[in-house]
């Protein structure tokens, strides 16, 4: 006989504290630690434990007793529900403080090096409308909030088709999106009318439990030359499948002519990736074009770019300044008097004469070549890596459409590529850039650093808590000399951070 389970506590008239980690805030009741989402410092509440820990729980609020002077309204009638925003309810400059102490927090907790003073963080350009991509997802059952499903008719079917985004714990329905801000409005028009129109044709909309449905996924993206992507999953089940799929893509080129992207694939599979399908362009050219000072990006339906364009310009910037403001070319020669033969007869053969001055750069988890490309004019050699050979090969496209020369590009695991031998063969780096996946560096890729012992490291993060593992592993060799963090993604707690690392003597 199974043991009843005890009921989870309901704390009343809970203080609210702080901003804690993952968006959530953080209060205390007795000598437990509590984290509430969706409320704000000063809020007072009363809340439902829904899990609890020996030192900590998480809960929800069942009743606000008293309003935070700090809250502010949200603008997004989808707040608190889809998942994506978490904090469209504390003021941006409240945002910007958080995540300054969350890189503060993470970086001295974790990483437990020696820290210069932080430079305050660089808030973004755009507040909303700021993504450059957003994914939605196509199911033929909608999840409904508590509120939803208690004034639905009596006897009324729950099986209505939505696009939107996929809630945490439902994978087999979406919550329906009917104005998204976080990227500009044509998204949305988009979006709806694709409903409209699937709904009113009586197409299919894809049912991840069976496998069936014709309408699976969207994909948009534009770029700041104004031009725009959409990319539209089907899948194929039944006959005459392909002929609605393209009278839905007629209907899309002819109700948007801003769209110069416009391509589709059948996607069989168990799960909505298309890095490994072939995919077919209906209309326009199967990229667009990302500008950043006078340097031109193309970008495809499977390159990774930077989200938020107006501020990975501004990142990238960091990055090249961390990288390259006040290097002294003759003070590493000191350094490179130690390099092998073998090390410098590569550096010669690989270096013009008329820019032996310049730095051999590395850049590692390189992408589409961005940062590469952004600091090319600025060096000798750079030599970028990435796991994704179509990145890979965008990153040569965007070298030559650029009329850059001196870059190279290889493809294929980072801890796998980057081998004492690969330094061997391509020369000993100056400056090492590294901006890898959340999940930060892999140890063998942190030793080859360390024994490519390269002048300068910039690191750039999109996890400081994996930052700071790797900055420990780093600081027998390196010292942190400059903390940057750079806002990326408002309303989320998400923080991006470039720390620049100096060789200790």
């Amino acid at each position: 006989m199974s043991r009843k389970r005890k009921a989870l506590p309901l704390y009343e008239n809970v203080g609210i504290e702080a901003v804690a980690a993952e968006g959530k805030c953080v209060a205390h009741v007795d000598d437990k630690v509590v984290f509430v989402p969706f409320v704000v410092p000063g809020d007072v509440v009363d809340v439902q434990v829904t899990k609890k820990r020996h030192k900590y729980c998480e809960a929800r609020v069942v009743k606000f007793v008293k309003k935070s002077p700090m809250r502010i309204e949200p603008r997004c009638s989808h707040f608190g529900i889809c998942g994506g925003c978490k904090w469209q309810n504390l003021p941006y400059s409240e945002q910007l403080k958080a995540k300054q102490q969350q890189v503060h927090d993470q970086l001295t907790r974790i990483g437990k090096v020696e820290l210069p003073e932080f430079h305050p963080i660089l808030g973004s350009v755009k507040q909303w409308e700021y993504r450059n991509k957003l994914e939605f997802g196509c199911a033929d059952k909608r999840w409904y909030t508590a509120e939803e499903l208690h004034s639905l008719p009596e006897g009324a079917g729950l099986n209505e088709p939505a696009i939107g985004f996929h809630i945490t714990g439902a994978f087999d329905k979406i919550y329906p999106i009917e104005k998204c801000w976080l990227m500009d409005d044509l998204q949305n028009r988009v979006r709806n009318d694709i409903f409209n129109y699937a709904v009113d044709s009586g197409m299919t909309f894809y049912d991840t439990r069976s496998q069936h449905g014709l309408l699976r996924n969207l994909m948009l993206r534009n770029s700041n030359s104004g031009e725009w992507m959409l990319l539209i999953q089907f899948h194929y089940d039944e006959p005459g499948d392909d002929e609605r799929a393209k009278a839905l893509l007629d209907h899309v080129a002819a109700t948007f002519p801003e769209i110069t992207s416009l391509i589709y694939v059948d996607n069989q599979k168990g799960n909505d990736t298309v890095g490994d399908l072939d995919l077919i362009t209906y209309k326009g050219t199967d990229f667009i074009y990302e500008i950043m000072e006078d340097l031109k990006f193309k970008v495809g339906p499977k390159s990774f770019y930077q989200t938020n364009t107006e501020q990975a310009y501004h990142l990238y910037c960091v990055a090249r300044s961390f990288a390259l403001d006040g290097y002294d070319k003759s003070s590493a020669d000191e350094t490179n008097r130690n390099d092998s033969p073998t090390d410098e007869t590569n550096r010669n053969d690989t270096a013009d004469k008329a820019s032996a001055d310049l730095p051999l750069i590395y850049d590692l988890y390189t992408g589409t070549g961005t940062i590469a490309n952004f600091v090319a004019r600025h060096a000798r050699k750079v030599v970028g890596i990435e796991y994704v050979p179509e990145a890979i090969e965008d990153a040569k496209v965007n070298s030559r459409i650029n009329g850059i020369d001196n870059t190279v590009f290889y493809a294929g695991d980072m801890k796998d590529i980057l081998s004492d031998e690969f330094i061997r063969s391509n020369g000993r780096p100056d400056i090492i850039i590294t901006d890898p996946p959340r999940a930060g560096m892999h140890p063998d890729v942190v030793r080859v650093i360390l024994n490519a012992a390269p002048r300068r490291i910039v690191y750039v993060s999109c996890n400081p808590a994996t930052q700071a593992r790797d900055l420990a592993l780093l600081d027998a060799d390196y010292y942190v000399a400059q903390v940057q963090p750079v806002d990326m993604f408002p309303h989320t707690p998400h923080v991006e951070n470039v720390v620049q690392l100096i060789r200790r003597k």
